[in-house]
């Protein structure tokens, strides 16, 4: 939420929510797109958690188009993809999946099998097509991802110590179930940015074999626990900052800077997104109008 709120261009006074809204909310201004922030109550993750805030959201908001998922992920490191702490993973439909894919949902077979079932939606054309547009000028112009997360420093200094780690960059190795993997140092001075695949479950993954499954079952990036609750019920984008390696060495060291390097992304890419497009896409209570039973206590509108 603090990294979130520092790339805002302006921070906006708050307005008035639903009476039985409990989320605590920033709104503000990135590019021409008037944005609302909600995050997770402290100590509170899953699907389900994340399901809520975004019912409570949608009811006082009910103007919202779309939503992105910025926050942190574990890497799932391979041969094939470098994926490394500080780097960004951005869900973009592959195969037969939409961008995230639901590792722990399904049924339990006989002999130990497991039958995952289900598939998540895409996520909405005007981010998808903002996806294409972002990827063709970091191809010519590189990403500004880094000079946003100075921009911010400079802006906050008391960021600095917990968002710019001063190890920044000397990560050269990632521990899988082979053990320690060396890896040559970069040529880029920033994060990666990675397209593809983000595993969404509901329990904090700190095995090497379990997280190295996911990737060769479906070839994820990253895994991280809010997505699964959400893709199907509104329009949205996963963006996650590589914090660790979702194996037994993982730690809190790079959350800061992988929650800054998420954000950064999140408002590049707002920034290619016309707001002519924004105007014509259908509003998130649309889209979720079939939950209008799901409980009494909210106003059946998801807005972000």
């Amino acid at each position: 939420m603090a990294a979130a709120t520092a790339m805002l261009d302006e921070i906006h006074e708050d307005l008035p929510v639903q009476p039985n809204d409990t989320n605590a909310y920033t709104l503000g201004r990135v590019g021409n797109h008037n944005v609302v922030l909600a995050c997770l109550p402290s100590g509170q993750h899953g699907t389900t958690s994340a399901t809520a805030v975004a019912i409570q959201l949608l009811s006082s908001f009910c103007s919202v188009r779309f939503g992105l998922m910025v926050g942190i992920g574990g890497g799932i490191p391979s041969s094939d993809a470098d994926i490394r702490l500080g780097d960004i993973v951005v869900s973009q439909p592959c195969g037969t999946h939409g961008g995230v894919v639901q590792y722990d949902f399904g049924k339990a077979l006989h002999g130990g099998q497991f039958q995952r079932m289900g598939t998540l939606n895409r996520p909405p054309q005007v981010l998808l097509t903002a996806l294409a547009r972002l990827q063709a000028k970091h191809r010519l112009n590189g990403s500004k991802v880094s000079p946003y997360i100075r921009d911010m420093i400079a802006k906050y200094p008391q960021m600095q110590q917990e968002y710019l780690p001063v190890h920044l960059f000397d990560e050269l190795y990632a521990v899988g179930h082979h053990g320690v993997i060396t890896r040559a140092a970069r040529m880029i001075n920033g994060p990666a940015i990675h397209y593809g695949l983000i595993a969404s479950g509901n329990q904090v993954i700190k095995d090497g074999l379990m997280r190295d499954r996911l990737r060769q079952d479906f070839g994820a990036y990253c895994v991280e626990m809010e997505a699964a609750g959400l893709m199907n019920h509104y329009p949205c984008i996963l963006i996650r900052g590589i914090s660790d390696y979702a194996d037994s060495h993982k730690n809190n060291t790079w959350q800061g800077y992988a929650a800054a390097a998420a954000a950064a992304y999140a408002k590049e890419l707002l920034e290619v997104v016309p707001v002519s497009q924004v105007a014509q896409t259908k509003k998130a209570q649309n889209v979720l109008s079939t939950w209008g039973m799901l409980s009494n206590l909210y106003v059946p509108i998801l807005n972000v």
